[in-house]
């Protein structure tokens, strides 16, 4: 049976933590992190212990066959970003793409010309970040090594765990994606989901952990799970080849930040989506939307307004940084003059989404975590959407990330398909300064949703002064590419009757498509955490 969202029955706290807080979705991940820092981790060892449980007990929104970002803040007050996302694979050229999907599809003949990327399969497939990005964050700023902070999801995989409410309503998409013997084995029980409390073991995803805590993740990238993963894929007529995974490094790059009302929010740069944020937050400020009462009708349009423009401006523009520029996106001065074009009804004329990119919706998994020392971490894992690409690895149990379903075949749109190219990333992982000596790390997962979340979160914290818990419990809106801007059902139906007069085109949608946030933060000294109640998991700190 699906959870039913829709009653937020229940209520939650801010949880406080006097040595470390870990918030994710799932509480056995949130409960492998504590247990971390309960060893002796910091927040980083907490991360990636945290990371790697979700690869097993939330395996429908994540895993080695996907990408990993982070924000941080060290604890000797380093602010800094991690980017751990490949690329198309060297064969994958957009003629070589067209001919292979047209070859492929034996239902018609199809002219190459007229192919699509294809949202699962072979061919969405990029090469895998997430096992060195794991490694890379644990080797810079840890206290144990890799193979260390691998023992709690090996445990879950192997001796098993009951599945979750929300993780269980995911998974039965598995049962239509899932087309192969060995996926259906690897995430498959009789040929079915598992239901809400069903005890499940991931045996061979639990030996492919055990792999890399023995070898390292060189094993992913050159070793024998590479050659699965090569294999697997271009016997499904895919282009990633062991060079391709040989060839990936981590990157290290500079954070972009913008103020909103005093405090600072830092995100990532392109070819993340993390600009969109800090445009629409840009404009917010320049209209005033954060002066109006909290919940009412002028605050909300004036957001979803600066909403829609970044999103026309940030899909437009953002793509992998070595093949295109972007303009000064987010910048007070591009707001200012964005910011002239909002009236006091609905801009309906702004393009929002990137065609055929297959972005909108994503299943994602966030966390964050701090601890006593003052490290600050925000920690974004993906295959994109649930289960990805439907492909999983030979015998590894690691199903593999769509990503590549973000490309364009069209080789004159930004984010178009390259040899080599990363595609325009929804992954944003947010880090915010409150103020002296009080940093936050936090997200709002799914698509097109994350922006948005991050602007609706900010804004309660800023500029309402909400607790955590509180900001992440406020009913939601989302602006969709199809023109409507989505309400949760139970948000007030007064301020949605005045949206309407402002000709805003509403429509409702279930709570489980609004998004999950975390955040975790060290507020001088005294550490605390907050969870999205529309999700499975819990804010821990001890």
């Amino acid at each position: 049976m699906d959870p039913d969202l829709d009653r937020f029955s229940s209520r939650r706290s801010t949880v406080y933590g006097q040595r470390g807080v870990v918030s994710t979705s799932q509480p056995l991940a949130a409960e492998a992190g504590i247990a971390i820092m309960r060893d002796g981790g910091n927040a980083f060892d907490a991360a990636v212990a945290t990371a790697a449980a979700l690869n097993v007990v939330e395996p429908t929104s994540t895993g080695l066959g996907g990408d990993v970002f982070a924000l941080y803040r060290t604890a000797d007050g380093n602010i800094g970003a991690m980017r751990a996302c490949g690329g198309a694979p060297a064969g994958a050229t957009i003629e070589a793409v067209r001919e292979a999907v047209a070859d492929d599809d034996s239902s018609e003949v199809m002219d190459p010309a007229s192919v699509e990327m294809p949202e699962t399969g072979a061919h969405a497939v990029t090469v895998p970040g997430t096992a060195r990005g794991w490694e890379a964050t644990a080797d810079r700023f840890g206290t144990f090594d890799l193979g260390r902070l691998l023992q709690p999801a090996i445990r879950y995989a192997t001796d098993g765990y009951p599945v979750s409410e929300v993780v269980s309503a995911q998974w039965q998409h598995g049962e239509d994606l899932f087309e192969t013997d060995h996926a259906r084995e690897a995430f498959l029980f009789d040929g079915s989901a598992p239901e809400t409390g069903q005890h499940v073991t991931l045996p061979k995803l639990g030996a492919s952990l055990e792999l890399i805590a023995e070898e390292s993740a060189d094993v992913v990238y050159d070793g024998e799970i590479a050659e699965e993963i090569a294999t697997e894929v271009q016997k499904e007529g895919g282009f990633l080849t062991v060079d391709d995974l040989a060839a990936f490094e981590v990157e290290w790059p500079e954070p972009v930040s913008t103020t909103y009302n005093g405090a600072e929010v830092f995100e990532l740069p392109p070819n993340n989506q993390g600009l969109i944020a800090l445009e629409a937050l840009n404009i917010a400020e320049e209209l005033g939307a954060g002066e109006h009462k909290r919940n009412s009708p002028e605050r909300i349009h004036a957001l979803v307004e600066a909403m829609k423009l970044a999103f026309h401006d940030g899909h437009h523009y953002i793509t992998d940084p070595e093949y295109a520029d972007h303009p000064p996106l987010g910048s007070k001065n591009w707001a200012k003059r964005r910011a002239q074009s909002v009236g006091e009804t609905a801009n309906n004329d702004v393009s929002v989404g990137i065609p055929n990119a297959n972005v909108e919706d994503a299943d994602t998994v966030l966390l964050t975590a701090a601890d006593e020392e003052g490290n600050v971490v925000s920690y974004i894992n993906s295959r994109f959407a649930g289960f990805g690409s439907g492909v999983v690895a030979g015998e590894t149990g690691i199903a593999l990330q769509n990503r590549g379903s973000s490309f364009s075949l069209d080789p004159d749109h930004p984010n178009g398909l390259e040899p080599g190219k990363r595609p325009f990333h929804t992954l944003i992982p947010g880090l915010v300064q409150f103020g002296e000596d009080d940093w936050a790390g936090f997200g709002v997962m799914g698509g097109y949703m994350q922006p948005q979340g991050h602007v609706q979160l900010i804004s309660n914290i800023v500029d309402y002064g909400m607790p955590l818990q509180r900001a992440l419990d406020e009913p939601r809106w989302r602006y969709r590419e199809d023109g409507q801007l989505a309400v949760e059902p139970h948000f007030d139906t007064s301020v949605v009757a005045k949206l309407v007069r402002k000709e805003h085109d509403i429509c409702i949608l279930s709570p489980g498509m609004f998004g999950g946030a975390q955040i975790a933060r060290n507020e001088q000294g005294v550490l605390s955490g907050a969870t999205e109640p529309r999700k499975d998991g819990n804010a821990q700190g001890y």
